[in-house]
C-alpha cells in the first residue's frame, strides 16, 4: 500500500508509521471481508482524478459500510499514486484522531431448580492480594508461607508483585479463595501485606452435589478460541468445560458489547463507527428439585454410584447424582497442582460420571423380560413354569453351566412370585420361551442400540455382540439381567414409566417447562395389560413379607420396586469378581400428589449385603421426599 500514495504523502508519512496505523485499526476492529466496489470517476483534470467508491468490512461491532473519496494524482512516470488520508480508513477520521474499540462484558446466565433455587450463578468470593508498601521489606519467607498455604508457586506471586501496574499501595490479587474458608483466611492475614477483599465469580452453591450434572466454566483456552472464534468471545472470556455449563452455553453465555468510536487527540469521543448492545446470557431453569438432588447425594457420597429421580407421570428428572464427586468451586477458584493430581489419581474417579455409563442390570431387568413375555403373548401372568430347586439347566447341552437362584420358594413359579422372590431360572426360561429374535426386536423397539434423548450424552443400552445371541445360555442369562445386557440408568428410568403410564415409555427431560406434560418416548412398549401386571406384582415385592424388597415398605404409600445384584466376573468360573446392587422403585399410586421414580446402581457391593445395601438409602430419600 505504502508505494501506492503519492510522493508528497510519504514525506508526511514514513513507512513504518503508515503501516502501524493502518494494522493497529484494521486489527483493533477485528476487520475482515473487506470489499471496496462501484468506483466511479467523478472528474479528472490537470493529471488528478477524483474516485468514489464503496467500502465494506465486518468487524467485532458488526458490518461498517461508508462511501469513501479519494483523489489520484500523476507523478512524473505517468503513474497514478494516492493521495493518502486517515479518511481512507474511516471518512470521519482525521490524522491526529485515533480509532478505538471497548468491549463490555455480558452477565453469564444463571441455572436455577425448579424452584428457583439457584444451582449456579455469580456470588462472592474472597480475593486474596498483596500490598507492597505494607510487606516485610525481605518478604522472601512470607511469600513462601503465602505459597504454601494458597497451594501456588512462589514464582506466580512473585511474577504478579513485577506486574508493570504495581506500586507501592497497589492491590496485587493473587487468587481467590471461599468466602467460607474462614480458617485460611485467619491465618493468611497474620502475614504483613496481605489483603482479602471481596470479589463477584461465578459460584456453584451446591458444589460436589450437583457437580457432574452442572458442569464449571473456566477461562478460555486457545484450541477453544479458535475453534469458536465466530462467537464473540476473546482472549478474557470464560467458557462452559463440562455438564449442563458447557451443553447451555450458547444460551448462558450472552453476547459482548462492542463499540468502535473515534476521539480526539485528548481521548474526548467524537463518533461512534459501529455499536452492538451488550446482551446478557439467557438464565437456564431445570426440573431438578435441589433438595431432593442433596439426600440422594448425602445417601450416596461415600459410594461409587449413580442414581436418577424422577417424575414418572412427567418425564421430568428430579435429581441426578454420581459419587463420588468433586467441588466445581474448586475450578472456579483455581484448581491447584496438588488438588487436580489428587482428583486424577484418585482410584475411585470423583471425575468419573456414572449415570452417564451403562451397566449389568441383574434383576432390575426381570419386570422387563416379563414385560416383553406377556407383551407378545409368550408367557402368560399364571403360567406356572415348574419348581426348579436352586440350580436348573436346559439339558445337558449347555455342559456343566446352570442357572442358579438364591431362595426356593412354595407355590407356583408364576410371574408375580418369580418378581417376589426374584426367581433367576423362571426368567431364564421366559427368555427361552420368548426367543432370540422376538427379545432381540423388543429390546430394540424399547430403545436399546439408540441413543436416548437427553441434553447429556448416554451410553446407550445394550444386550448382545451385533444384536446376535451367541447361544442358548447368553439368551437365558439375559432373562435375570446378566449375559452382555448393559443398561443406562436414566434409560432404566425410561424404561420403568411404562409401568405408571398403561405401558407408553416417557422421554426423560430436565429443562423445566410450565405445565409440564408428558412427552412419549416409546409409545406401546410394552401392551397396557403387560404393564400393569408388572406394576401389581412390583408393589408385591415390596408389599409381601416375601418379597425382596419388604423393608422399604412405608406406611401410607404405594410403593413398586425391584432389587437387583448384578455379578461382574471374568469367567462362568471366577469367584473374584464383584457385585453391583440395583434397587428401583416407584410410587405406584397414579392419585398420589407426589410422583417420584428412582433407580439407584452402586458399585462394589459383594461384602456389604448387595442390592439390600441400597434399600434403607432409597427408602430414607424418599421419606425425605414425601415429607418435604
Amino acid at each position: 500500500m505504502y508505494e501506492l500514495i503519492d510522493e508528497s504523502i510519504k514525506s508526511e508519512y514514513t513507512q513504518d508509521i503508515f503501516v502501524s496505523r493502518n494494522k493497529n485499526i484494521y486489527n483493533g476492529m477485528n476487520a475482515k471481508n473487506i470489499k471496496v466496489d462501484n468506483i466511479q470517476t467523478l472528474k479528472e483534470e490537470n493529471g488528478i482524478v477524483s474516485l468514489t467508491y464503496n467500502m465494506s468490512m465486518d468487524t467485532l461491532a458488526g458490518n461498517v459500510s461508508f462511501q469513501g473519496q479519494v483523489s489520484l494524482k500523476e507523478n512524473a512516470e505517468k503513474e497514478y499514486r494516492i493521495n493518502w488520508s486517515s479518511r481512507m480508513i474511516y471518512p470521519g477520521l482525521d490524522d491526529t484522531e485515533r480509532v478505538r474499540v471497548s468491549t463490555s462484558q455480558p452477565k453469564r446466565g444463571n441455572i436455577y431448580d425448579r424452584n428457583n433455587v439457584l444451582l449456579a450463578g455469580e456470588g462472592t468470593v474472597s480475593s486474596v492480594g498483596l500490598v507492597p508498601g505494607k510487606m516485610n521489606k525481605n518478604a522472601d519467607e512470607d511469600i513462601k508461607k503465602i505459597a504454601e498455604l494458597l497451594e501456588i508457586s512462589e514464582d506466580k506471586i512473585n511474577s504478579s508483585l513485577k506486574a508493570s501496574y504495581v506500586k507501592s499501595d497497589t492491590f496485587v490479587p493473587i487468587t481467590n479463595v471461599s468466602k467460607d474458608n474462614s480458617s485460611l483466611k485467619q491465618e493468611l492475614l497474620k502475614i504483613p501485606g496481605i489483603k482479602i477483599t471481596d470479589a463477584k465469580s461465578r459460584v456453584y452453591p451446591y458444589g460436589e452435589q450437583m457437580a457432574h450434572l452442572i458442569g464449571y466454566v473456566q477461562n478460555i483456552s486457545a484450541e477453544e478460541l479458535e475453534a469458536n472464534k465466530d462467537k464473540g468471545y476473546t482472549e478474557n472470556s470464560v467458557i462452559g468445560k463440562t455438564g449442563l455449563e458447557k451443553i447451555y452455553e450458547d444460551k448462558l453465555k450472552g453476547q459482548d458489547g462492542v463499540e468502535i468510536y473515534i476521539t480526539d487527540s485528548q481521548g474526548n469521543k467524537n463518533e461512534t463507527i459501529a455499536k452492538i448492545d451488550v446482551k446478557n446470557g439467557e438464565n437456564v431453569k431445570l426440573t431438578i428439585d435441589a433438595g431432593i438432588q442433596k439426600y440422594v447425594y448425602e445417601e450416596f457420597k461415600n459410594d461409587k454410584a449413580a442414581a436418577v429421580v424422577m417424575n414418572p407421570k412427567t418425564g421430568e428428572v428430579l435429581a441426578l447424582c454420581s459419587t463420588p464427586s468433586y467441588d466445581t468451586n474448586e475450578f472456579i477458584l483455581g484448581m491447584t497442582n496438588s488438588k487436580w493430581k489428587n482428583l486424577q489419581n484418585d482410584t475411585n474417579k470423583p471425575m468419573y460420571n456414572r449415570y452417564q455409563s451403562s451397566y449389568v442390570p441383574g434383576s432390575c431387568f426381570k419386570p422387563i423380560i416379563g414385560a416383553i413375555g406377556l407383551t407378545t403373548g409368550k408367557i402368560s401372568k399364571d403360567e406356572n413354569f415348574g419348581a426348579s430347586g436352586l440350580e436348573w439347566q436346559k439339558d445337558t447341552s449347555w455342559g456343566p453351566y446352570k442357572v442358579t437362584t438364591l431362595k426356593e420358594y412354595s407355590g407356583n413359579a408364576n410371574l408375580e412370585n418369580a418378581l417376589i422372590y426374584s426367581d433367576n431360572i423362571y426368567f431364564a426360561k421366559a427368555a427361552l420361551k420368548i426367543g432370540a429374535d422376538t427379545l432381540s426386536s423388543e429390546l430394540n423397539k424399547i430403545g436399546f442400540n439408540k441413543s436416548i434423548t437427553f441434553p447429556q450424552s448416554m451410553t446407550s443400552s445394550t444386550f448382545a455382540t451385533n444384536d446376535t445371541f451367541a447361544s442358548e445360555v447368553q439368551l437365558a442369562d439375559t432373562g435375570y439381567g446378566q449375559g452382555k445386557v448393559l443398561t443406562n440408568p436414566i434409560h432404566m428410568a425410561s424404561m420403568y414409566t411404562a409401568f405408571v403410564n398403561n405401558g407408553d415409555m416417557l422421554t426423560p427431560y430436565i429443562e423445566y417447562k410450565e405445565n409440564a406434560k408428558a412427552e412419549v418416548y416409546i409409545s406401546n412398549a410394552f401392551s397396557k395389560e403387560a404393564a400393569n401386571t408388572i406394576k401389581e406384582d412390583l408393589i408385591q415385592v415390596i408389599e409381601n413379607p416375601n418379597g425382596t424388597a419388604h423393608s422399604v415398605k412405608i406406611d401410607g404409600v404405594t410403593l413398586a420396586g425391584k432389587t437387583g445384584t448384578a455379578e461382574i466376573k471374568d469367567n462362568k468360573e471366577d469367584e473374584t469378581g464383584t457385585n453391583l446392587g440395583w434397587f428401583n422403585a416407584f410410587i405406584a399410586d397414579e392419585n398420589s400428589s407426589k410422583q417420584y421414580l428412582i433407580v439407584s446402581m452402586v458399585e462394589d457391593v459383594k461384602d456389604i449385603g448387595g442390592s439390600k445395601y441400597l434399600l434403607p438409602k432409597v427408602k430414607r430419600i424418599l421419606q425425605k421426599s414425601l415429607n418435604s
